[in-house]
Formats: structure tokens, sequence, C-alpha cells
């Protein structure tokens, strides 16, 4: 009796083999570079983020959000000039096309950091996550520079 639960059980698991490398992460993971953050001057509760995301992967990623433990919330936005006005909105998501790069700039798409948890100072280091889903969080670090 207890051979036969053995094997029954062997069987069970081999059979569940599929279906957990389906469920598998994708190994493939986009890569921040020359990642930076602006203070603002006066001390201003928001910065600025900027980077070089590099997406090698076979497949476009889509980042959905920003997350930081620096700061109280993060977000991507985007700045554009319409009819000679610089407008600036939030983004929902951010496609980053396979074997290509997306560049936070100013002036461009860019992350709004606000409330930070501490003073930040320029040469500090601040982690920041961004959501790609399918448990492939980016995670780039970002040096702090003094607003210009």
């Amino acid at each position: 009796m207890k051979t036969r639960r053995l094997i029954l059980a062997a069987i069970l698991a081999c059979a569940a083999l599929p279906a957990f490398a389906r469920n598998k992460p994708d190994a493939c993971v986009p890569v921040v570079r020359d990642a930076w953050i602006r203070l603002m001057p006066g001390g201003m509760p928001m910065h600025a983020g900027f980077a070089r995301i590099d997406n090698p992967c076979d497949a476009a990623v889509t980042v959905t959000g920003v997350s930081s433990e620096a700061y109280g919330s993060a977000s991507l936005h985007e700045s554009t000039l319409v009819n000679g006005i610089s407008r600036m909105r939030e983004l929902p998501q951010l496609v980053l096309p396979a074997h290509g790069s997306v560049e936070l700039k100013p002036g461009g798409l860019h992350l709004m950091l606000m409330d930070p948890k501490k003073p930040l100072k320029a040469g500090d280091r601040v982690a920041l996550r961004f959501d790609a889903g399918k448990s492939r969080n980016v995670r780039g670090d970002f040096a702090v520079r003094a607003g210009n």
C-alpha cells in the first residue's frame, strides 16, 4: 500500500513538471544604466530621475510602475511641448521594445520622485524598482546629483 502511494506521488509530480516549467519566470531582464536623480533647488520635496533602460530580451517588456523605499511615491512621466507650452503627464506604462532601449531624460520621459523619506544630497545612491510583471522586477541604482 505504501509503495502504491509513493508511485502515485511520483507520477503526479512528473505530470506537474510541465506546468512548473511554464510558470518559471523569464530569465531575461532589462538593465538600467547611467541612472541619476536631479535634486531640485531649495529643498523641494520632488526630484526627477533619468536613466537608460536596455531590453536585451526577445520580447517587449512593459513597465507598469516604479517604487523606492527612499520616496513616498514614484511614477513615470512624460514632458511634451504643445503649442509652445511645456506639458507633463503621468504614464500608466512604459514599453521597452525587444532588443531596444528607452531613454529617460530631461524634457522627455522621466521619473517623478515625490516626498523623499530623508534628506538626500549629491553623491548619495538610491535604489528604484521598475515593475515589469511576470516576476521581472528591474532594479536601478541611481546616483543623486545637485540640481541645475
